[in-house]
């Protein structure tokens, strides 16, 4: 069985992972597509959206695949079944009534975003793009539950896979609709992106056919599971309902933390720069600050978090067995490959912000400012979703919700005066400050709950930062003889630039990390494995 769940868990993994990375790369064809200013429109549709299908689908999944999971175990399969078929017609309405909310209230949602004649878009062409969206909330709210459903019962390939296709469709369609509408159909940028976000819904069918089609091919084997059923459990499906609220409360939160900050931006941003004269470029620097850089700055933040992540689990186990040695050398081990991994991203993205904002879009002195500004709040991101995964692992999580909230309020009092004093990279500030309060407030709880501080590994973090600061200096020199070189605007050539550079300053870092022995203090066993079969190989 443990096989079988390590099996399952790398499979839903990589195709969360899988999803995400297409997630992250599709905005370079899309960007040259539809052009910069375009991306904030895009934007303004999509935050709403995130907020409203976050709210109705985040931790049901993981909670509704708990329970199934606990009758499964106790022989009581009718209960699984039950609470599976009310939780479709439950989520079928309040996807429905979500969708309605969001399609009705489009036009007031967009006056908050609009606020001044001189934007670029008007009240009636954002409230558009709003609909265009919320139609996928209908579909999504009901997918989120099948996929809970089969991880209920240790299958995760369907989730996987139906997230994967979910994304091919989404992106296919978003690309070829836009490219459609504006150069066949020679349509506005306006309707190009209504299309773009309609593609949400054509994604989200496909994703759902996907699971039809693994229901469809399981069933005889789920059936079978019933006829086995104990029928000795007298459950109450409310009692179920009210423990998965509660349960899925803090994911929430976690899962809508970026789209809310995103949100004050979306609600404040234009009014902030309207009111110091910058209506005309509000647009423009919107987009460029919540859309394409936040999308280059996200990618380390996955792949750390990522990593970092399948860690977390361990340290539940330890926690609830109150092996507290083991807790605080899982939470070291947690926190040094997060920052082990993030930071030199971090940096290397500060460093090459030209060729990166290029490589990704065009060449902009804007956008190289704001990344440059924007990089290292990834940090931030990765230590915030790590620090609230630790909490629930200790059974602390409703400080993940105080946590966020506090954070938000000073993003909420910040974010105006800052982006009158700072425009774009005001609006940065203030998400930096709002997620550096909450981090300090989830440490403090693991601290005082978990007995446990980062002073144990402030040598560690020590090393870390040393070694960043040799890479930095070896990648410095290399670009600045190397970029008089290449074309500055020339995506291509930014590209073989960013290589250049990322390989010259990888093999920096992971030489010191490895001759000091760092690398293997983080990675232990499994870096001894890799080494013993490159031994072998060479030999």
């Amino acid at each position: 069985m443990s096989s079988k769940l390590i099996r399952g868990t790398f499979i839903l993994t990589l195709g969360t992972f899988i999803s995400k990375f297409l997630g992250l790369f599709y905005v370079i064809p899309f960007y040259s597509i539809v052009g910069k200013e375009a991306t904030s429109l895009y934007q303004y549709g999509y935050v709403p959206y995130t907020i409203f299908i976050s709210i109705a689908t985040a931790g049901v999944p993981l909670a509704v695949s708990k329970f199934i999971a606990k009758y499964n175990a106790l022989g009581e399969y009718a209960v699984g079944r039950r609470l599976f078929k009310s939780g479709l017609v439950i989520m079928s309405i309040t996807g429905f009534l979500a969708f309605l909310t969001m399609y009705i209230c489009a036009p007031w949602f967009a006056s908050i975003m609009v606020v001044d004649k001189d934007q670029i878009y008007t009240v009636d062409e954002v409230a558009y793009v709003i609909r265009a969206v919320s139609f996928a909330l209908i579909i999504v709210p009901f997918m989120s539950l099948m996929r809970g459903f089969f991880q209920g019962h240790q299958s995760m390939g369907p989730s996987a896979v139906s997230q994967v296709v979910e994304q091919i469709a989404r992106i296919i369609f978003l690309l070829a609709g836009a490219y459609i509408v504006l150069n066949v159909f020679n349509g506005t940028v306006v309707h190009a992106i209504g299309v773009a976000t309609f593609a949400a819904f054509v994604g989200a069918v496909f994703g759902l056919l996907v699971l039809f089609w693994y229901w469809k091919k399981r069933k005889h084997h789920l059936n079978e599971l019933l006829e086995k059923d104990e029928s000795s459990a007298d459950v109450k499906l409310f009692d179920i309902y009210s423990e998965i609220v509660v349960y899925a409360i803090p994911f929430i939160f976690v899962g809508i933390a970026i789209p809310l900050y995103q949100l004050v931006d979306t609600v404040t941003f234009n009014r902030a720069m309207a009111e110091i004269g910058q209506a005309k470029v509000a647009d423009t620097v919107f987009g460029i600050v919540n859309f394409s850089t936040q999308k280059i700055v996200i990618i380390p933040v996955s792949l750390a978090t990522a990593f970092a992540m399948t860690l977390v689990p361990l340290v539940t186990s330890s926690f609830v067995s109150g092996s507290s040695d083991k807790v605080k050398k899982q939470l070291d081990q947690t926190f040094q490959v997060l920052l082990y991994l993030t930071v030199p991203a971090v940096v290397g993205i500060m460093l090459l912000a030209e060729p990166f904002y290029t490589a990704f879009y065009e060449h902009s002195s804007l956008g190289t400012d704001i990344l440059r500004v924007y990089a290292p709040v990834a940090i931030l991101f990765a230590l915030f979703t790590v620090t609230a995964a630790i909490l629930q692992g200790i059974n602390e999580q409703r400080f993940t919700v105080f946590s966020l909230l506090v954070g938000i309020l000073l993003k909420l009092v910040l974010n105006i005066p800052l982006i009158k004093l700072f425009q774009g990279e005001g609006a940065i500030y203030a998400t930096a400050i709002g997620y550096g309060a909450s981090i300090i407030i989830n440490l403090l709880v693991i601290r005082y709950y978990a007995d446990y501080s980062l002073r144990s590994i402030a040598g560690k973090i020590g090393q870390i930062a040393w070694y960043n600061i040799i890479m930095a200096a070896a990648v410095l020199l290399l670009y600045f003889v190397m970029h008089p070189l290449f074309n500055a605007d020339s995506k291509i050539q930014s590209t073989l630039l960013i290589a250049i550079c990322a390989i010259a300053g990888a093999a920096v870092y992971f030489f010191f990390s490895f001759r000091s022995g760092l690398a293997d203090a983080l990675f232990g066993t499994r870096l001894n494995g890799l080494k013993n079969k490159f031994k072998r190989a060479k030999a």
